[in-house]
C-alpha cells in the first residue's frame, strides 16, 4: 500500500471516528479532491455535498444549482404558476357564463347595453374634442394675424393658445382610450359568445 492510498485510508477511519450525533460532509474541491469534515469550508459552500453517516454511507446529497440553473428554475416555477393560475381563471369564467347567461341572445343584449354607454361616451368625447379643435383654430388664426401685421401677441392670447392644444390633447387622449376600451369589449363579448356555445353546444 503506497504512501497516498494509506493517508487516504487513515482519513476515512479518522473521519469515521467522530461522535454519532456529530454530522459528517464529504465535498470535492475545484482540483476534484474530495475531502470529509463536520463543516464544509465557506470557499466550498456553493459546491455539491454530501452529508454521511457513522458508516461512512450517504444519507443526503444537495446540489448547489448554478447561477444559470438557479433563474431558470426561478422561470419555469414562475411559469408553472402562471398557467396555474391562467387555468383557475379560466375555469371560473367559464363557471361565470354558465351562471350568468341563459342563452346567446342574453350575451347580445348584454353587449349591446355596455357598448351603448361606451359609444356614448365616445361621442361626447368626440362633441367636445371638435369643439376644443374650433377653439384651438380661432386662437392660431387670430395669432397668425397679429403676426402678419406686425404686431406683438398679447400674453392673454399665447395663454388661450397653450391651454387649448393642452385640452385638444388631453381630449384626444381620452377619445383613443374610449375606442379602445369599446374595442375590447367587441372582442370580449365576441369570445364569450363562442366560449359559450362550445360549453353549452347551443
Amino acid at each position: 500500500m503506497n504512501k497516498l492510498k494509506l493517508f487516504a485510508v487513515l482519513a476515512v477511519g479518522i473521519t469515521f471516528s467522530f461522535p454519532v450525533a456529530a454530522k459528517m460532509y464529504k465535498w470535492v474541491d475545484d482540483k476534484g479532491t474530495t475531502h470529509y469534515g463536520e463543516t464544509i469550508p465557506p470557499e466550498y459552500a456553493h459546491k455539491n455535498r454530501s452529508e454521511l453517516d457513522k458508516t461512512g454511507r450517504v444519507i443526503d446529497k444537495k446540489e448547489v444549482l448554478t447561477p444559470e440553473a438557479r433563474r431558470a428554475n426561478e422561470q419555469a416555477e414562475a411559469k408553472k404558476r402562471a398557467d396555474e393560475e391562467a387555468a383557475l381563471e379560466s375555469r371560473r369564467h367559464d363557471k361565470a357564463l354558465i351562471n350568468t347567461y341563459s342563452n346567446e341572445n342574453e350575451i347580445d343584449l348584454a353587449r349591446r347595453r355596455n357598448l351603448q354607454q361606451l359609444e356614448a361616451r365616445v361621442n361626447s368625447i368626440n362633441s367636445q374634442l371638435n369643439t376644443a379643435n374650433g377653439n384651438l383654430l380661432n386662437f392660431q388664426q387670430e395669432s397668425d394675424a397679429l403676426s402678419k401685421a406686425g404686431k406683438a401677441i398679447p400674453a392673454t392670447l399665447k395663454d388661450d393658445l397653450q391651454e387649448s392644444q393642452v385640452r385638444v390633447d388631453k381630449l384626444k387622449q381620452d377619445f383613443d382610450k374610449a375606442n379602445a376600451e369599446k374595442t375590447a369589449m367587441e372582442a370580449r363579448y365576441d369570445a364569450d359568445k363562442a366560449r359559450y356555445k362550445e360549453l353549452t353546444g347551443k
